[in-house]
């Protein structure tokens, strides 16, 4: 049994959404993309600390985690921002656990020293992927 399924856009089932990265967008942040999956866009920006958690102190190996934010306007219906709530939703705080274990396993935690990485990533429009995008 088939069902037939047609795209919003008319997308191919195996075809990516268009992708776009641009580098360098923040004038303060020590690294920055703003990336666009089709019509999700995410910007992302890096902060370098000369420190670590307490639970790596003294093991020569940094740290890389990630907070992860949609702006009220990021979908159809506004919604109000978690910061004000005093708290990340579940769905946030599984996703900035997501993105930071990612991006853990791809970095050489020992080649950053004694160093942490905070990747912030904030949801400018969510049309789908948003995971997806923060993690690449």
């Amino acid at each position: 049994m088939s069902v037939a399924y047609e795209r919003p856009g008319k997308r191919a089932h195996d075809a990516l959404r268009p992708i776009e990265i641009h580098v360098g967008v923040s004038k303060f942040a020590e690294g920055s993309c703003q990336i666009r999956f089709g019509d999700t866009e995410v910007l992302c920006l890096a902060t370098v600390e000369e420190s670590v958690p307490r639970h790596l102190l003294g093991k020569e190996q940094g740290w890389v985690t990630a907070e992860y934010a949609m702006l009220p306007r990021a979908t159809p219906e506004r919604s109000r921002r978690e910061s004000l709530e005093g708290r990340p939703g579940g769905r946030t705080f599984e996703i900035q656990r997501l993105v930071g274990r990612s991006l853990r396993a791809a970095v050489d935690l020992k080649a950053l020293g004694s160093r942490s990485v905070i990747i912030d990533c904030d949801v400018i429009q969510a049309d789908g992927g948003t995971r997806t995008a923060a993690i690449t």
